[in-house]
């Protein structure tokens, strides 16, 4: 039996809306940097080079937010379990809309030189802290509100914010640039999605504004009568196999990601030389596919469990890998629209369930930090790499089979960290399983 009860359900919608669009906010402003790499920083500022080592070096950038997620993890997870969930997303939302209005207000190299690129790296940097500290509590306020029942469902909304603000950050960009020159969109057009997110921001913090904290955490801290003074490090030394369990589980959800929707963008631009419109068009549809299966596959994983529904996801994504670049390969446009949108399928399995699979492996007391350490840790060795990796890789071999394999490898090692799982679909998250 449960020692706090559940949300009504009037309430858990407002909690539910204020997780997504907060969540939605700070990805479009994540997410809209990576798509400017592949389109624009590269030219901006890193005109030196080639076309592909810009991109690498635009991507290298991109690369250094997700090595500062972990650190944005780790001192919010550690303050959010010991203060509450929702002081610290208000934190990281208005932390990311400082710097990604910086971003829009930026000199370029042909202004500032070298300090162009200095300064975008350093604002790359607090995005990443400011998203390394966002997911964790965006989960955490739904799954701790909800009940097992349709904690898989409830707790998915927040992970439908990552394709509400890529579809965001896309179609902005995909509307710039259908509507303006090409010179025009790079002397100053592709500054408007980035001073965009200043409202946004404001937006997603009064309607953060209006919620109160998770009753399972409260009433944790009201049993317990103070915080863990390191709750990070209890994490590590209570639940090392759950954090190594998240970690696995997420390598190939996070590589395929963003080999789908960052590296694609210069895969079809900078190496078989079409339209940044149709891969722009693409990745709309596609993200629009995926908002609606996060939530049907979270749904699912209540019905069957987060294990089945997450192996689905692994397995599905390495045959997918097989396909996907043969696909973008034959140029037509509906055939690279399905090698995406069957991409973020496949990843929709996984992401889906992932944040009531992720909740439920940890204690409440140290839950926002061993969720925020497994789930951020793998930003560094997957997602922040993936796209650099993948074009080092075809910078190298001068064909995609490489890159496939790496999400091959990757599919493996996740489907061999879900099967070294127990099932927690039915979990009270009240309950606490280790000392």
């Amino acid at each position: 039996m449960s020692t706090a009860a559940a949300a009504p359900p009037t309430r858990m919608g407002r909690v539910v809306a204020a997780s997504l669009v907060g969540t939605a906010v700070e990805w479009y402003d994540f997410f809209l940097y990576g798509s400017a790499a592949a389109l624009v920083f590269n030219k901006l500022f890193f005109p030196q080079s080639d076309p592909l080592v810009g991109t690498m070096l635009a991507f290298l950038t991109y690369a250094l937010g997700f090595v500062a997620r972990p650190l944005g993890g780790l001192v919010f997870g550690h303050f959010g379990d010991r203060v509450g969930r929702k002081k610290l997303l208000m934190v990281s939302l208005v932390t990311m809309g400082v710097a990604t209005a910086g971003i829009g207000l930026l000199p370029t190299y042909a202004s500032v030189g070298v300090w162009a690129a200095v300064l975008l790296t350093v604002l790359r940097l607090v995005q990443g802290f400011a998203i390394g500290g966002e997911w964790g509590g965006a989960v955490l306020l739904v799954s701790e509100h909800g009940s097992p029942r349709w904690r898989g469902f409830w707790a998915s909304w927040p992970q439908a914010g990552v394709p509400v603000g890529n579809l965001l950050a896309t179609a902005v960009l995909a509307l710039l640039a259908a509507t303006m020159p090409d010179r025009t969109f790079l002397d100053w057009g592709w500054r408007v999605p980035f001073l965009v997110s200043a409202l946004l921001i404001g937006l997603g913090y009064w309607i953060r504004s209006s919620i109160e904290d998770a009753p399972v955490f409260t009433a944790a801290r009201a049993k317990a009568g103070e915080a863990r003074r390191a709750p990070a490090l209890e994490a590590l030394r209570r639940h090392p196999k759950q954090i190594g369990v998240c970690i696995s589980a997420r390598m190939v959800e996070n590589i395929s990601y963003y080999i789908i929707t960052a590296f694609v963008l210069t895969y079809v631009t900078t190496y078989l030389k079409l339209d940044k419109a149709l891969v722009l068009n693409a990745l709309l549809l596609a993200n629009v596919v995926h908002l609606v299966a996060i939530p049907a596959f979270g749904a699912l994983s209540d019905r069957i469990g987060r294990r089945p529904v997450y192996l689905g996801g692994t397995i599905g994504m390495g045959l997918w890998a097989l396909l996907f670049f043969p696909l973008l390969d034959t140029r037509d446009g509906w055939l690279l629209t399905l090698a995406v949108v069957g991409g973020l399928v496949a990843h929709a399995a996984m992401y889906g369930p992932q944040a009531a699979f992720f909740a439920e492996q940890f204690d409440t007391e140290v839950r926002y930090s061993g969720t925020s350490i497994g789930y951020q840790v793998t930003s560094i060795i997957a997602g922040s790499l993936a796209p650099l990796i993948a074009t080092a890789l075809l910078s190298r071999y001068g064909n995609p089979t490489p890159v496939t394999i790496y999400v091959v490898v990757a599919a493996v090692i996740s489907t061999a960290g879900v099967l070294a799982a127990k099932e927690t679909r039915h979990r009270d998250l009240a309950e606490v399983t280790t000392r």
